[in-house]
């Protein structure tokens, strides 16, 4: 894919291990809750993949968490993680389609809890060695990919209200963390990606401390686009003050969602910092969400259909 080609990319998941520590009586059916094995159909996975180049995607962000036995860590990995043998002979395979595999670790502690023991161990030196040696082995294993989303979205107390264990990094300490993980990637020569939602309830120190070599994926899954929206605002200031977007929809709201979000984004951010856009499905790679899954790239090849 070249750079300049815009992007049109789809997030699967490998791992689903992203956010409840615990299992929620309220919702008891819940994917959300981790699972010590991996959830994911291979076959469901090739035909999706299958799908996006019918439809004419070009990027599939892989969000990886502990669905691989690290060499590094292999204490995280869950049950029927894949070996670092296999995870190469999938982004083959998928390069071989003519897509472009980018990796997605998120290190919100929000959503990480795909880092077992060390979920509990936020903001200590041993946290930071692992997060180091994890991301340095990823983008090894993706042969020095152009991105690395590194996640960091919901770091909130609300979000995090189902969960045993709670916590939260403000002020300071987020930003040395979030740095210290840009600095990882950016040392390796791959530029980092984020979900921009910090900017929502952050809104000064977020233009005044964001770096502008990270690349920003602003979401907003509703249907009602106008800038008196937080969400939606949020597309408006990261454009005015010159960062490069990949605007985020997803079905899992509104099938009308991802078509409007490009409709609208196209008519307020620049060509040159309009850098493509992603679809978010939420939903685990199992059969049982098939339906989902094609929906969801069905719509992104008729939004993106000869741009």
């Amino acid at each position: 894919m070249a750079a300049s080609e815009l992007i049109k990319a789809n997030l699967l998941h490998l791992s689903y291990n992203m956010w409840a520590d615990r299992e929620d009586p309220e919702r008891p059916d819940s994917y959300t809750t981790a699972r010590p094995y991996l959830r994911f159909d291979e076959s469901l996975w090739r035909d999706i993949l299958r799908k996006m180049v019918e439809n004419g995607l070009n990027m599939v962000i892989i969000d990886l968490g502990d669905g691989i036995r690290y060499e590094s860590h292999p204490e995280i990995a869950v049950r029927g993680a894949w070996s670092p043998q296999k995870l190469r002979e999938e982004l083959k395979f998928i390069r071989g389609l003519g897509l472009e595999p980018i990796p997605k670790l998120n290190f919100s502690a929000c959503h990480d809890v795909w880092l077992g023991p060390y979920s509990r161990c936020l903001s200590t030196d041993t946290y930071y060695a692992v997060c180091a040696d994890l991301i340095e082995e990823v983008i090894r294993l993706f042969d020095t990919p152009r991105f690395f989303h590194l996640g960091m979205d919901e770091e909130t107390a609300n979000h995090q209200r189902r969960f045993e264990y709670v916590v939260i990094r403000q002020f300071d300490l987020w930003w040395h963390d979030f740095l210290f993980y840009v600095e990882q990637v950016e040392k390796a020569g791959v530029r980092a990606w984020i979900w921009s939602d910090y900017i929502w309830n952050n809104r000064e120190v977020f233009l005044k401390r964001m770096p502008k070599s990270v690349l920003q994926s602003n979401w907003y899954y509703d249907v009602v686009f106008n800038e008196t929206v937080n969400y939606v605002k949020a597309y408006h200031d990261l454009e005015e003050h010159g960062y490069d977007q990949v605007p985020t929809g997803s079905n899992w709201s509104h099938p009308d969602n991802f078509g409007m979000t490009v409709e609208y984004c196209r008519k307020i951010i620049a060509p040159e910092r309009l850098k493509g856009f992603l679809q978010t499905p939420w939903k685990p790679t199992l059969e049982a969400e098939r339906k989902r899954h094609v929906e969801a790239v069905e719509q992104v090849g008729r939004a993106l259909r000869g741009l």
